[in-house]
């Protein structure tokens, strides 16, 4: 059997935006490879194009000029229903703020992709627990989100971004609303699914987060100026057996 593609295989993207009739480069030309089960963290100060590169991963956004590769699969010859459907079903995302809707359980918030994309009910709800399980809140399903905390909503948001499967984790901020107790419970839940075999990526400006991946890319006017691994910022010896 051949190699599995990584999971992202972006050339050349770029995007642009008309600011006071001047074309800016949110994102420009770049070029970045992810591998099954990595997890990166995209850092950069405000306005340097992290969650414009985000969007262009996720395939919220259509890049200007470029090429990308999910799974493989060549994105910018698709047409927008079979995006849409890519998107639905090999990508979940996470944001700053959870946007649950306000007066539905938790259960139910979950397993709204799965209803989008038309699984039947007994089967969104078997799926949509186990996803909850995952986050640490299988006892909670029945909660709307005003009767949760918000890392307990993020937590929700997270569930609801696993439910279908993704083959690519994507996180704008995740812990930008939360205290810092809060935010550190959040990014090990990501650690767990990371060890779980998922690939992940999340944009951040803090340091504390960034920290807890194995992999930094920076962007500084759109362009990738930094990309290394954690080997390569703190070199520490490999225990006997190599790693885990």
């Amino acid at each position: 059997m051949g190699r599995e593609p990584p999971i992202v295989e972006a050339s050349g993207l770029s995007k642009r935006y008309r600011l006071g009739g001047k074309s800016v480069d949110a994102v420009a030309d770049v070029s970045l490879v992810i591998e099954r089960g990595e997890f990166v963290a995209i850092r950069g100060r405000s306005g340097s194009g992290k969650s414009t590169l985000l969007g262009l991963l996720g395939l919220l956004l259509r890049p200007d000029a470029g090429h990308y590769w999910l799974n493989g699969r060549d994105i910018l010859a698709l047409g927008e229903d079979a995006r849409a459907s890519i998107r639905g079903s090999e990508v979940g995302f996470v944001f700053q703020l959870p946007a649950l809707l306000p007066r539905v359980g938790a259960l139910d918030n979950v397993a709204l992709p799965l209803a989008y994309a038309g699984v039947g009910r007994a089967e969104r709800q078997r799926r949509a627990g186990a996803a909850l399980e995952r986050v640490g809140l299988g006892r909670r399903g029945e909660h709307a989100s005003h009767q949760l905390s918000g890392g307990e909503q993020q937590r929700v948001a997270i569930a609801r971004a696993i439910v279908t499967g993704p083959s690519l984790i994507l996180a704008d901020e995740p812990t930008g609303a939360l205290d810092n107790r809060t935010g550190d419970e959040i990014m090990a839940v990501f650690e767990e699914l990371h060890r779980d075999g998922a690939t992940l990526v999340v944009v951040t400006h803090a340091a504390d987060v960034a920290a807890r991946a194995r992999r930094h890319v920076t962007l500084d006017d759109g362009r990738i100026i930094a990309d290394d691994t954690a080997a390569m910022r703190c070199p520490v010896p490999v225990a006997a057996g190599g790693p885990r």
